[in-house]
């Protein structure tokens, strides 16, 4: 863990996690939010694996709600294992812990994924508690009744979380417009 935190996330100690964006648990959210965080969050699998970030995705319970949606598993990097679990805070799942700390000096957590207010909550509070460094991207979490959404974004600020949106994560890991993977990670936004 790091002994003082930059306030921007960084590429070179950034890692990548998706919560559950799961078929049936997707399909249980308004429209515009759905699309809202398949979209963003396909933003951000693809600019890691431009990036090269390290990537961990959880389902929740895949035999009730269904695996990752197509749209996004498309982007996973290659080898990518999903971390099955049935808890809420995906750090008590079997594997998660070992994913994260697989890359050494990658201290910064940025999360997205489904429900804001329970399982995306509830692991950002344990890698608080943890020492890691979280960045809740606003634009690519939703939650079911959208009141939930804000009340959980609310928390994890008050928490210590910083709470961005999907191009600010962009343009902190490429810092510079000289940036050997600029174009191809701003062509994600137009």
């Amino acid at each position: 863990m790091p002994q003082a935190a930059s306030l921007l996330c960084a590429a070179a100690t950034s890692q990548l996690v998706v919560i559950d964006v799961q078929a049936r648990l997707a399909a249980a959210m308004a429209q515009a939010a759905r699309e809202r965080v398949l979209k963003n969050t396909g933003v951000l699998l693809q600019a890691a694996r431009l990036l090269q970030l390290p990537v961990v995705v959880t389902e929740q319970y895949p035999k009730g709600l269904g695996n990752t949606e197509a749209a996004l598993a498309q982007h996973f990097p290659d080898g990518l294992g999903v971390v099955c679990k049935t808890c809420f805070a995906s750090t008590g799942a079997a594997g998660f812990n070992t994913a994260l700390d697989a890359h050494p000096g990658r201290h910064q957590v940025i999360l997205s994924g489904m429900e804001a207010h329970v399982c995306v909550l509830q692991t950002a509070m344990e890698l608080l508690g943890r020492g890691y460094q979280v960045f809740v991207v606003e634009d690519a979490v939703s939650s079911r009744d959208d009141a939930n959404r804000h009340n959980a974004l609310a928390r994890l600020r008050q928490a210590g979380a910083t709470v961005t949106n999907t191009e600010s994560v962009l343009f902190e890991w490429l810092r510079d417009a000289a940036h050997p993977q600029f174009k191809a990670i701003t062509a994600l936004i137009k």
